[in-house]
């Protein structure tokens, strides 16, 4: 029974997923010119939705990912090229907006944040590393000529 339930929820799932990638576009959005169509999906896909965080425009069933999905056909419509119409969207909403933004003195940490932790984190774990092995060698190093001779003389005191 098992042999057949795992598969089956498993393909349940995926077809779940699948369902729910492409149902945030409605069909009164889609262009007749699937050339066109083709590229305002591009152009969405990698615009934010303001409104869900990390989730793109093409994705999300918001009302506002529908309303930028319908400014993204109209601008593509009257003509504009992908980058003008990217320009207008980020112009009315910001650089947030953008799912990649470019690199820039206002997403500087966006883009060096990650590696500045890890060079951080690297650092602090040789710094620990270090001090772990010298108090290690400090343990283990050799006896002074004093120590070693009362060693030999306990040792010695044990035999009898």
């Amino acid at each position: 029974m098992k042999r057949i339930l795992r598969p089956a929820a498993l393909l349940f799932v995926s077809l779940m997923l699948v369902g729910a990638a492409h149902a945030a576009l409605e069909p009164e959005e889609l262009l007749k010119d699937p050339a066109s169509e083709k590229r305002a999906r591009t152009i969405t896909k990698e615009l934010r939705c303001v409104v869900c965080q990390n989730q793109s425009v093409d994705d999300s069933d918001a009302p506002l990912a529908k309303d930028i999905r319908m400014i993204v056909r109209e601008r593509i419509l009257a003509g504009e090229t992908d980058a003008e119409v990217r320009a207008y969207v980020v112009k009315r909403y910001g650089q947030y907006v953008l799912l990649r933004p470019p690199l820039g003195v206002d997403t500087a940490l966006i883009w060096v944040g990650p590696f500045a932790l890890l060079a951080i984190g690297l650092g602090v774990a040789a710094l620990y590393l270090r001090r772990a092995r010298s108090a290690g060698d400090a343990q283990t190093g050799t006896l002074s000529p004093e120590e070693e001779q009362r060693v030999e003389a306990l040792l010695k005191d044990a035999e009898r």
